[in-house]
């Protein structure tokens, strides 16, 4: 909808809350008459779903196992005085089968959200997740799916949990939340390299401040997983079990803050700069208008064994500029010597970039194609100290693909009749190896691109979406891909999965 200009819709943050999208719900409602017919049936069938943070009821309400008062089928709910809370089961189920191979995944799990006033927010969900069979997908570490912390782990089964909740406080142009969710920067159909939310979900707060409705601007600081123990402040427990050993990790965190100006509608212009810092919590990175760059260059003087790992990001985004079109761009900055930037001797490119373009309604209403490319420079998301590398859980905060790399994704996707999506897709990936330390700060001129290239990755595609009621949703996916090793032969696969869930 924000693509045909009907909408304004800041999705280059992830997620969004649900009192964000009941009031895009709300605008689309205004302008009803500029929708289509299936456009309009999803509209009546989303504020079914989102009526909950839209509207109050002057009286009590109890539901339970049946539909409320704007007939939406509820577990759990009730209403009264401004307050309100709902709850609902999470559960579903996974197959898949790739060659003679089969693999189920299945979960479980509860969801509540509510409001305490007109300011206050909250929601919590959990899920209790178990694969089994001969190819665990979560456990790939080349895959665009979120990261996992196994609790339970054999050579055919995992089991994990998926864990997130965020409270709130919103006011006429701002909002203060603390959580724990998968946050997100950017744009990205195949893959985000700037923040993709892939990593497992860390805890963090949150501030964002509108002053004018063209300027908007965003601060979180982040608790990560170094994935790296303290042998310094670990210590013996004398208990006789397990190694007799207390292990504590290095405390490993982000800041990021963004300013994104909005020139003219569907125009979005953004600057941003994130750090990875460890070992102690810093107060100056709890300063949401800090300059982190400058801060860490005084604070270590300029001694890069002591300093920590900054990075700097931008996007633009035109929306319906031309006619029902998405044009966007963005570049990600690792490292870069902007004096050097075309010295071939002497340059640290250590960045990333990415451009795409889609369009709707292309040829038919709901029908949308697009073209997107990718490129991760050598190096990127590397750090020489290893507690201040861009990722979280071991998983990268960034892209999926890794550095030294590059992804043409095309897609189709369509929605035919209300509730029901299908996508089809096509990618290719080429990847090098991530290089060493002294490659990185020694070598020069710096190691090229795709250097010591590993293979080529293509994919084909075809998914379809159904939601019969709200959150019921039936899924299926069927996946061709081939990947080429240099000097070697090249493994195929081809995998269908089916899946039916509720709740998320």
């Amino acid at each position: 909808m924000s693509q045909k200009g009907l909408i304004k819709w800041n999705d280059y943050q992830l997620p969004l809350d649900r009192k964000t999208i009941s009031l895009a719900i709300d605008s689309l409602s205004s302008g009803q008459n500029r929708l289509t017919k299936t456009e309009t049936k999803e509209l009546e069938f989303y504020k079914q779903e989102y009526a909950f943070d839209q509207f109050s009821l002057a009286s009590e309400e109890k539901v339970f196992f049946k539909k409320d008062a704007f007939n939406r089928f509820r577990v759990g709910k009730y209403e009264k005085e401004g307050a309100k809370i709902f709850v609902d089961p999470l559960f579903g189920l996974q197959a898949l089968k790739s060659g003679n191979k089969n693999t189920y995944h299945y979960f479980s799990g509860v969801r509540l959200a509510g409001y305490f006033g007109k300011r206050w927010g909250f929601n919590f969900a959990f899920r209790d997740n178990t694969e089994k069979g001969d190819t665990l997908t979560h456990l790939s570490s080349f895959a665009p799916v979120e990261g996992i912390v196994p609790t339970i782990q054999t050579q055919r089964s995992i089991n994990y949990s998926s864990f997130n909740y965020n409270v709130g406080y919103r006011w006429s142009n701002g909002a203060l939340s603390a959580g724990q969710e998968n946050l997100s920067w950017g744009y990205g159909i195949g893959g985000n390299i700037a923040l993709s939310g892939r990593a497992p979900s860390f805890p963090f707060i949150k501030f964002d401040f509108d002053p004018w409705h063209w300027l908007h601007f965003s601060y979180f600081h982040g608790w990560l997983q170094s994935n790296i123990i303290d042998s310094a402040r670990s210590y013996n427990t004398s208990s006789g079990i397990l190694g007799s050993r207390r292990e504590i990790y290095f405390p490993k965190f982000i800041a990021h803050h963004s300013l994104t100006v909005t020139p003219l509608k569907g125009l979005d212009i953004a600057l941003g700069e994130s750090v990875i810092y460890s070992d102690k919590l810093s107060f100056a990175y709890l300063i949401p208008i800090n300059f982190f760059k400058a801060y860490d260059q005084h604070n270590s003087r300029y001694n890069i064994n002591a300093g920590d790992n900054s990075q700097f990001f931008g996007l633009i985004s035109s929306r319906n500029h031309i006619r029902n079109t998405h044009i966007y761009s963005q570049v990600f900055i690792d490292e870069i010597r902007a004096s050097k930037i075309f010295d071939k001797k002497e340059r640290r490119n250590q960045l990333g970039y990415t451009l795409g373009i889609n369009k709707t309604d292309l040829f038919l209403n709901y029908l949308t194609a697009g073209i997107e490319y990718s490129r991760i420079n050598p190096f990127v998301y590397n750090n020489l100290i290893p507690t201040q590398t861009y990722e979280s859980n071991s998983y990268s905060l960034g892209d999926w693909m890794g550095n030294n790399a590059d992804r043409l994704y095309l897609f189709v996707q369509y929605v035919p009749v209300p509730k029901l999506r299908i996508k089809l897709w096509h990618q290719k990936i080429r990847k090098g190896e991530s290089g060493t330390l002294d490659q990185q700060y020694f070598q020069s001129p710096q190691p090229e691109f795709l250097f010591q290239k590993l293979f080529d990755y293509k994919e084909t595609a075809f998914a379809a979406r159904y939601e019969f009621i709200n959150r019921l949703i039936a899924s299926m996916e069927i996946n061709n891909n081939t990947i080429k090793f240099v000097n070697t032969s090249s493994v195929k696969n081809k995998s269908v999965r089916f899946g039916i869930s509720y709740g998320l």
